[in-house]
């Protein structure tokens, strides 16, 4: 067994041994329980859950993947999703916590005094839900394909097997105390690698001032932008969209994150509406942490991989010329080389020159890897990117669960059910949701970030304006909040779809038979 897998092994069985634990220690008794955690968490407490709801595997593994390839065009997902959050926390969460109910169609159905509202909204959450987890699934299948050997059918079905433990047992409340814990371990193994990094290129331990430093004796940026130049691709720092463009996605990611129905349903578990403030702003300060490292993990994985990959000599008959790295990750077939003119050198370039077809979502997971870093630092980002996937998907699941039991079958269809009935629908219904999202993992529509860029879409034409509306404009009707959420997801489906069908690109590398469809959804949304 090498290193890298010893290590990650280790990690990972602590890590979900402290996730189990906690969803024993932290059993729901009630659907309070079970719902919102009884309304009893502290807003500092909070605030760290819902940064590890919030931060889905698309922050953790796409994110910087995103900015290594696309640079300053890659700044529209720091704007748009930090920017919904705040949204968010300043214009929803202290309104929606006032109204006092659990789930979000709870709160459109009792708003617009209308069942067919609420259903509407059940269907809504639920399919955004469904969407959206599919790209955490599948972040655990890619995290546990690489770093543990397995396939990824099933690194999809442990995870679901850890994610039924907490989410099923605990409900809200072993989820909160979970994704705390979660919080601590993807921002450690997010943080670790990129502080050496940053010393290895700029000598410096702070990655923000790695970022804007010199490398080799010159501006970091500059290089890259050099590089880039050079290989014949957009240059760094130059961005390829309009003003508009750039406005138009930040705007579509803004409202969209401030949509999200698990992200709003954390606001409910405080105590009162200040507290609902308060969480919201240990939320931002903790999301800040990872979200100002980002771009620095983006520009040091971009340069290193750069440099490696163009400098690598491939013999056919030498092996051990193939730097490890690349050939570990080529077993993945999340990146490729395919020598055009035989001349066992790698060629990586814009252009039909190029050699080198390369899936951005490894960039974060690879990068301690393409650095020369310590075995046990690159098992730790396997462990950091599980948490990540996993403490989102238990929130998703939860908003599916509760769409079922409470806002379905509670206030529509059996109205006299029992507490115990209702707590014991749930956990079924969560159970139920497991699977379901165990097979989207499997066979995913997209890559992780094309997928949440679906969801945010979603949740932007759909939740944002019903919500909005409810809250501040007296005179919406309940037929003007359905014919509102149904066109808007309605629309935003068929477009995306459409967008994406009648690409005709050549498509990226598979994971588990299902091609990744080329076009970024995200710049649909």
């Amino acid at each position: 067994m090498s290193d890298v897998k010893l290590w990650t092994w280790i990690f990972v069985g602590l890590t979900f041994s402290l996730y189990i634990g906690i969803a024993i220690w932290s059993r729901a008794k009630t659907t309070g329980d079970f719902y919102v955690a009884d309304k009893h968490v502290h807003p500092v407490l909070n605030g760290m859950a819902t940064a590890a709801d919030w931060m889905s595997a698309a922050s953790f593994i796409s994110m910087a993947g995103i900015i290594a390839f696309a640079g300053y065009d890659g700044s529209v997902y720091l704007m748009g999703w930090t920017g919904g959050y705040v949204l968010l926390a300043l214009l929803l969460a202290p309104y929606l916590r006032k109204f006092g109910k659990f789930t979000v169609p709870d709160f459109i159905g009792d708003r617009y005094y209308s069942d067919a509202a609420r259903l509407v909204a059940v269907f809504c959450a639920i399919f955004i839900s469904f969407t959206y987890i599919a790209g955490q699934m599948q972040g655990v299948g890619i995290v546990f394909s690489r770093f543990l050997e397995v396939d990824v059918k099933w690194g999809v079905v442990i995870g679901m097997v850890i994610v039924f433990f907490y989410a099923v047992m605990g409900g809200m409340k072993g989820i909160t105390y979970t994704q705390i814990a979660q919080y601590c371990v993807l921002i450690f193994a997010y943080m670790v690698p990129v502080i050496f990094i940053s010393l290895q290129l700029t000598g410096t331990p702070i990655p923000q001032l790695g970022f804007i430093g010199n490398s080799g004796g010159e501006p970091l940026l500059q290089k890259l932008n050099g590089l880039t130049t050079d290989l014949g691709f957009t240059p760094y720092l130059s961005g390829s969209k309009s003003v508009w463009d750039i406005a138009a996605i930040t705007l579509a990611l803004m409202v969209g994150t401030a949509g999200l129905p698990h992200v709003i349903i954390r606001f409910f578990t405080v105590p009162k509406v200040a507290d609902a403030r308060k969480s919201a702003g240990w939320a931002l300060a903790f999301i800040a942490l990872l979200y100002l490292t980002a771009p620095a993990v983006g520009a040091f994985s971009r340069i290193n991989f750069i440099e490696t990959v163009n400098d690598s000599v491939y013999e056919a008959t030498d092996e051990t010329a193939t730097p490890d790295w690349f050939k570990t990750w080529e077993q993945t077939s999340l990146i490729e080389w395919d020598d055009k003119n035989d001349d066992g050198i790698v060629t990586y370039k814009a252009g039909p020159e190029n050699e080198v077809k390369v899936n951005r979502d490894i960039m974060v997971l690879a990068n301690p890897e393409i650095a020369g870093l310590p075995a046990w630092v690159i098992a730790l980002v396997a462990a950091g990117g599980l948490a990540a996937a996993l403490s989102t998907a238990a929130g998703l699941l939860l908003v599916i669960s509760a769409s079922v039991s409470h806002d379905l079958l509670k206030r529509v269809f059996v109205k006299d059910l029992s507490e115990k009935g209702e707590l014991r629908a749930a956990r079924l219904a969560a159970a139920g949701a497991i699977f379901a999202a165990g097979y989207l993992g499997i066979n995913p529509p997209g890559f992780v970030a094309q997928v949440v860029a679906f969801a945010f879409g979603l949740a932007a034409a759909s939740f944002f304006p019903a919500i909005v509306l409810g809250i501040f404009w007296t005179r919406t009707s309940k037929q003007g909040a359905i014919a509102g959420m149904l066109s808007g997801i309605g629309f935003t489906t068929a477009y995306i779809s459409i967008s994406n069908s009648s690409t005709r690109l050549p498509t990226c590398p598979t994971i588990g038979g299902s091609a990744y469809p080329p076009k970024v959804l995200a710049h649909s949304a």
